[in-house]
C-alpha cells in the first residue's frame, strides 16, 4: 500500500532526561527536507504536541539529519500551481505559518542549531526560532534567495526580517539581492547569532541558550517592541517612501519582474498591520506570484534545468569519474590568466605558459590581483590566497607542461596559431591528457587537425570575466570521444563550473545566439530608429547588457571578422551568403567614422579616459531618421527576443544543442538572455498562447522584418502537436 503524506513522519522527536526536545528535521523520501505536504502534516503535529507538553518542557532545539538544514519549498508544487489550485496553495502557506507563529509564542526557548544550508523555507524556520546557531562550514549557507526564481518568501520571511532589521535593511540585506550568505557573514549582518566549530559545538551551543534562557520570547513579541526605522505612520519613514518605488524602478530598467515589486509592497504593507494580518498580506502577494508565468519560468529554468545539467544528464554515464591534477594553460592573456586562477582555486597544479617568462609572470599577477581585492573584502585569507597563488607556476618553456594530464589552450582566435601551441604542448604533456581550447566560435573539428589525438580534443568556451562567469559551454568535435566529453565534464565541474554540452559548428550555440541579439539590435539603427530608444528597449526586456553598449565591448571589428569567415566558409561549401541588415552599419561605423568599438575609444558610445559617457550623436546625424513614427517599443523587445529563441530552436532542430535543458541554462548563464523568460526555449513554452502563440507572433514578425524570423519546422511541428520543448 502505498505511503501517504499523512504517514510519513519527516520530523523526529528526541527527548533528553530534563525534558529538553531536540526536532531532528528528516524527510525518510527525500535527500532534503522541504515544505510538502508531508513536512506540514508534521509540522502541525509535533507543534501540538509540544504544547501539549509546553509545562513541562525545557527547551527546544531544531537540527536536520540531511547534509543540508532545510531546502525550501518544494518547487514541483509551487510550479504546478494554477489560479484554480491557488487557494489551496494559499492555504499550505498560511498552515505553516500558523504552526511557526504557535512555536515561537511557545514560551520556552527555540533555537536552531543550523548544520547546513538553510535558504528560504530553511531560514524562515530558523527565523521563527529565538536563536540561531549555524555551524562553520563552507557547505552553510542562509538567505533568502526566493527573489532569484521569481517568488517571495512564503513562510514568514518577509515579516519576520522587516521586524528584525526595518523595512529599507530587510529590502536590502536579505529580500531584494537573494544573497546567501557564509557563517562569518551572516554574523556579521545579524541573521545569525552565533557560529559553532564543530557538530558537537553546535548542539552545545545550543543546549547552552536552552539552559540560560527557561522564557524566551521574540523581539517584536516584547511589549513596545518599534520596528528598526519606522512604518509609514511615522514622519521620517513616510517622507522616504516615494523613493523606495523609484529606487526598484531604476534598478529594473523597465524589465518585467514582479517578485521585487511584489516583495515590496509586502515588506512596507505587513508593517501596518498586526503580525498575524501581515502574514495573510504576505500570502497573497506569494500567491499572486506563483500563479504567474514568469516564476514558473524562473523555477524552470534557474532550477530544473539547472539541476539536468549540474547533476550530468548529458555526461556519458558509463565511464568513471576522473579527476585533474596538473593543468597546462597557454596563453596568459586575460582569458589565460582567468582559466590559470579558475583552476588553482579549485585546487589544481596550473602551468601557465606563455612566449615571454614576462608575458606569464602578468598572467599570474592577474590573480594575485583578485585575490588581493578578496582578501580585502574577508573572503578569503592571506595564507589561502598565498597557497592559490603557490600553485600557479608561470613559464615560456613548453618542458614545464611536463606530468599534465590537461592542457587548456587560450590564444588568439586563430586557427595557425592553436595550431602551433598545441604542436609544442602535446609532446611534453602526458600521453593520454585532455586536450581541450578555449575558442568561442571556430569549428572545433577544424582546430583538431592540428593533433595527434583528435579524440582527446575537445572545446572549452569560457565566458569573461572567468573568475565571476559559472558556464562553460563544452563542444564536442566531429572525432572526440566519449572519454574526453566525460573527461571535460568532470573538469569543468571540479573547478566549480556549470557545463552545458554542444555539438561542434560555427559559433556553436552561445555565440551564435547572442550574435543574433546584437545584429538585430544593430539593424535597428539601420532602420533609423533612434540608438537611445534601441537601447531601452533592451533595457526593458531585461538584457543585462544595453544592444549596443555590449556591441562596443566586443569591438565591431571582431563581429566583422566571425561574418567574414562565415562567409567565406558558406560560400567554400556551395552555399548561398545573405547579408544581414545590420552589416552595413557595422562597415559604415568601421570604415567612414573610424569608430570600432570601446577599445579604440569610439564606437557608438563616446569614451573618455575609458569610461562610457553616452550615445554618440553622430548616430543620430547619420543613421537616425527624423520623419519616423514612434518606434513601438513592445515590437522591439520581441524582435530581440524572438531572433534569439527562433535561432536556438534551430539548434536544437540541427543538432548543434543536444538538449532543452543547457539551451535554457546556457543562455540564462553564459550570454545574458533575460533571467524572467527562464531561457531561450522556455520562454517560447511560456510565450502567450504557448508554441501557438509563440509560432503566430512569429509570422507577423517575418512579414515585417524578414525570413530571420520565420519559424523552424521543428516549431511548427511542435506547435501542431501541442507540445512544449522539454527534455522529459
Amino acid at each position: 500500500m502505498a505511503t501517504t503524506a499523512a504517514d510519513r513522519s519527516t520530523i523526529r522527536w528526541e527527548e533528553s532526561d530534563d525534558h529538553v526536545v531536540t526536532l531532528v528535521l528528516d524527510d525518510p523520501g527525500q535527500s532534503a527536507n522541504t515544505m510538502n505536504a508531508a513536512f506540514i502534516d508534521s509540522l502541525d503535529a509535533t507543534v501540538d504536541r509540544l504544547e501539549s507538553r509546553r509545562d513541562d518542557l525545557k527547551g527546544v532545539i531544531l537540527t536536520s539529519a540531511k547534509k543540508s538544514f532545510f531546502a525550501g519549498g518544494d518547487l514541483r508544487d509551487l510550479i504546478a500551481v494554477t489560479p484554480a489550485t491557488a487557494g489551496r496553495s494559499f492555504e499550505a502557506g498560511m498552515r505553516i505559518k500558523r504552526a511557526l507563529r504557535r512555536l515561537e509564542t511557545l514560551g520556552r526557548p527555540v533555537v536552531a542549531a543550523v548544520n547546513g544550508a538553510a535558504l528560504g523555507g530553511g531560514y524562515e524556520i530558523a527565523l521563527a526560532c529565538h536563536h540561531r546557531i549555524v555551524l562553520d562550514h563552507p557547505a552553510a549557507r542562509v538567505g533568502l534567495p526566493e527573489v532569484t526564481l521569481g517568488l517571495l518568501p512564503g513562510g514568514g520571511g518577509v515579516v519576520r526580517t522587516v521586524r528584525m532589521f526595518g523595512v529599507v535593511d530587510a529590502l536590502r540585506k536579505v529580500l531584494m539581492e537573494g544573497r546567501q550568505y557564509g557563517p562569518a557573514q551572516a554574523l556579521e549582518a545579524g541573521l545569525v547569532d552565533e557560529i559553532a566549530a564543530d557538530p558537537q559545538d553546535l548542539l552545545a551551543r545550543a543546549r547552552a541558550f536552552v539552559d540560560a534562557h527557561p522564557e524566551s520570547r521574540q523581539p517584536w513579541d516584547e511589549p513596545g517592541h518599534r520596528i528598526p526605522g519606522g512604518t509609514p505612520a511615522h514622519p521620517g519613514f513616510a517622507a522616504n517612501l516615494p523613493a523606495l518605488p523609484a529606487t526598484l524602478r531604476k534598478k529594473l530598467g523597465g524589465a518585467p519582474y514582479p517578485a521585487p515589486r511584489n516583495i515590496l509592497a509586502a515588506a512596507v504593507e505587513s508593517t501596518q498591520v498586526d503580525i498575524d494580518t501581515a502574514f495573510v498580506v504576505e500570502a497573497r502577494h506569494l500567491t499572486e506570484l506563483v500563479t504567474g508565468q514568469t516564476a514558473k519560468n524562473m523555477i524552470q529554468g534557474f532550477f530544473f534545468d539547472l539541476q539536468a545539467v549540474d547533476s550530468g544528464a548529458n555526461r556519458p554515464q558509463d565511464l568513471p569519474a576522473r579527476t585533474v591534477t596538473k593543468v597546462g594553460v597557454l596563453g596568459a592573456g586575460m582569458m589565460g590568466a582567468g582559466i590559470a586562477y579558475a583552476c588553482a582555486k579549485a585546487g589544481i597544479e596550473v602551468v601557465l605558459k606563455d612566449v615571454s617568462a614576462e608575458a606569464a609572470a602578468r598572467g599570474k599577477a592577474y590573480s594575485a590581483g583578485l585575490l588581493e581585492r578578496a582578501v580585502a573584502k574577508g573572503r578569503t585569507t592571506r595564507a589561502r590566497g598565498d597557497a592559490l597563488l603557490d600553485r600557479i607556476v608561470p613559464t615560456a618553456d613548453a618542458r614545464d607542461l611536463a606530468g599534465c594530464d590537461a592542457v587548456i589552450e587560450a590564444v588568439f582566435e586563430d586557427p595557425a596559431l592553436k595550431h602551433r601551441v598545441f604542436r609544442e604542448a602535446q609532446e611534453a604533456v602526458a600521453p593520454d591528457a585532455l586536450l581541450c581550447s578555449n575558442t568561442s566560435t571556430l569549428p572545433i573539428s577544424l582546430l583538431a587537425e592540428g593533433v595527434d589525438r583528435p579524440k582527446d580534443f575537445i572545446g572549452l568556451h569560457f565566458f569573461s570575466p572567468v573568475d565571476r562567469m559559472r558556464l562553460v559551454e563544452i563542444i564536442r568535435g566531429r572525432e572526440t570521444g566519449d572519454e574526453a566529453l566525460a573527461r571535460a565534464f568532470d573538469l569543468v565541474r571540479q573547478i566549480g563550473r556549470t557545463p552545458i554540452v554542444v555539438n561542434d559548428s560555427r559559433g556553436f550555440f552561445t555565440s551564435r545566439v547572442i550574435g543574433r541579439f546584437i545584429d538585430e539590435g544593430v539593424a535597428m539603427v539601420g532602420e533609423g530608429i533612434d540608438p537611445a530608444t534601441v537601447e531601452q528597449a533592451a533595457a526593458q526586456a531585461g538584457y543585462p547588457a544595453k544592444v549596443l553598449a555590449l556591441m562596443d565591448e566586443l569591438t565591431l571589428t571582431l563581429p566583422r571578422r566571425i561574418r567574414e569567415e562565415t562567409r567565406r566558409a558558406t560560400e567554400e561549401a556551395g552555399g548561398t551568403w545573405r547579408p544581414h541588415p545590420a552589416d552595413a552599419v557595422v562597415d559604415r561605423m568601421i570604415d567612414a567614422f573610424d569608430r570600432p568599438g570601446r577599445s579604440a575609444g569610439a564606437g557608438f558610445y563616446t569614451y573618455q579616459d575609458g569610461r562610457r559617457t553616452g550615445l554618440w550623436p553622430g548616430l543620430r546625424e547619420h543613421f537616425t531618421d527624423p520623419a519616423a513614427r514612434p518606434a513601438d517599443l513592445t515590437e522591439l523587445k520581441e524582435r530581440m527576443l524572438f531572433v534569439e529563441a527562433l535561432d536556438a530552436v534551430r539548434c536544437l532542430e540541427e543538432g548543434v544543442l543536444v538538449s532543452v535543458a543547457d539551451a535554457n541554462v546556457g543562455s540564462l548563464l553564459g550570454i545574458g538572455f533575460p533571467a524572467w523568460t527562464g531561457g531561450v526555449l522556455q520562454y517560447v513554452n511560456g510565450y502567450d498562447g504557448g508554441l501557438p502563440g509563440f509560432t503566430a507572433r512569429a509570422r507577423e514578425l517575418a512579414a515585417r522584418h524578414g525570413e530571420r524570423f520565420d519559424p523552424p519546422a521543428l516549431l511548427l511541428r511542435k506547435a501542431e502537436r501541442g507540445e512544449v520543448f522539454t527534455d522529459s
